[in-house]
């Protein structure tokens, strides 16, 4: 029988982010909590992307010291508080006022990197001023390439750490759920109006004081009146552009100085096409299941990429990750962090910055839990032969545990003394 998840409102009391995903859906309209959830058409690379985590097992030691442990890993030469970050999320400011601001801070808090969505509701300068942190920037190449010039130069000016360029988005995915919760562009079905009505916190969070959020970085690129983030999504896809191509990503590394990363990469060819263009750093992604429905999870081509480039490159993926156990199989896989986007998202519907706190909380106190009860003190031990994943990873053969054999030599000198 499945057990009951908390069904109440307070963030504070969830246990997990299934209880914040929980609180989210009931704090949030119907439209915006939509917007979080959905994937594309039937939703099979969205599942997939869960499931996956399911097949993999863990393979502890035992008798080993980890009375001290750490999760602090090295990104582009910087520590970074825990093995993952929160990655692009556009449309946040239609969860929370000031959305990408309670991110970005939450973020700064835990010592994690965040990133920006190209697609956000506040200006980058202004977050960049009020967040502190590692600040990451997203960028989607639209047709106006202009606009990803621009963009560039902003970038500049304020000392970006990372430019994160999105790839797999050429063409929009088929977001049914999107179109059903609207009549007609940027205007929500009736039925959609009446459940906005039941939400009075969000309403006086969001609208009453401030209006329905506008997109804030997308500058003159989208048409006049097309800037809402209500609905907005087919405006954007009105500027995705058809053509993208590896060209697009080199001229990118022309203008940009800084770290380039490749999110959207899903092969091995691509991955080593990424290094020869001069990218830092890959995101292994299927865009959260809302691209190409079908796809494989980022985490069943991760040992191939990791094995192929990681060491020449920064090797990063989503896709599905709602549990610390989650992440730290990913780590043994080869992956040196995890982007989280609908964790995190979940903690900010359900409670603002301080939800988002919550969810970090959640996640690096999982972390730290499983990788002590791997038998392992940091992340860096960690590797495949923790791991069993039938038809994925070869089983290795028996190599003992040195850290385990130690105190098993000093025992027996102990008992000889004895005798």
């Amino acid at each position: 029988m499945k057990r009951r998840l908390y069904q109440g409102t307070d963030f504070r009391r969830a246990q997990n982010i299934d209880e914040l995903r929980a609180v989210a859906r009931r704090r949030v309209p119907n439209f915006c909590f939509e917007y979080v959830e959905g994937g594309s058409d039937d939703e099979v690379t969205l599942k997939r992307n869960r499931s996956v985590f399911e097949e993999i097992a863990f393979v502890p030691r035992t008798l080993v010291d980890v009375s001290k442990r750490s999760q602090t890993i090295e990104l582009f030469g910087k520590p970074s508080a825990a093995p993952f970050m929160i990655g692009p999320t556009g449309f946040s400011g239609l969860l929370t006022h000031e959305g990408d601001l309670a991110l970005a801070r939450a973020a700064a808090a835990a010592g994690i990197p965040y990133v920006l969505s190209n697609a956000s509701t506040m200006r980058l300068e202004e977050l960049v001023s009020r967040a502190g942190g590692r600040v990451w920037m997203q960028l989607y190449l639209y047709r106006t390439r202009a606009f990803a010039k621009a963009l560039v130069e902003r970038m500049k000016a304020l000392d970006i750490e990372a430019l994160v360029v999105t790839t797999d988005s050429a063409i929009f995915g088929n977001r049914e759920w999107d179109r059903r919760n609207y009549a007609r562009p940027l205007t929500l079905t009736l039925r959609n109006k009446l459940d906005v009505l039941m939400h009075p916190r969000w309403i006086f969070d969001v609208l009453v004081p401030h209006g329905v959020p506008h997109f804030a970085n997308l500058g003159d690129l989208l048409k006049p009146g097309q800037d809402s983030v209500r609905g907005a999504a087919s405006a954007i896809a009105d500027e995705l552009d058809a053509s993208l191509n590896w060209a697009d990503i080199r001229w990118l590394r022309d203008l940009w100085p800084g770290k380039l990363i490749v999110k959207g990469v899903m092969t091995v060819e691509d991955a080593e096409t990424a290094v020869a263009c001069g990218a830092d750093g890959i995101v292994l992604s299927n865009h959260g299941g809302r691209q190409l429905d079908g796809a494989i999870s980022s985490m069943e081509i991760l040992p191939e990429v990791a094995a192929a480039v990681g060491g020449r490159l920064t090797v990063m993926l989503d896709g599905g990750f709602r549990r610390g156990s989650d992440i730290v199989k990913a780590r043994a896989l080869g992956a040196d962090a995890v982007l989280l986007g609908r964790a995190t998202t979940y903690g900010l519907a359900a409670g603002g910055e301080a939800g988002v706190v919550r969810a970090i909380d959640i996640l690096k106190t999982e972390v730290d839990r499983v990788v002590g009860l791997l038998g392992c003190s940091d992340l860096s031990q960690l590797d495949t032969s923790y791991l069993r994943w039938p038809g994925h990873l070869p089983v290795p053969a028996p190599q003992g545990n040195p850290a385990a054999r130690a105190p098993r030599i000093e025992l027996s000198k102990q008992k000889e003394a004895q005798s």
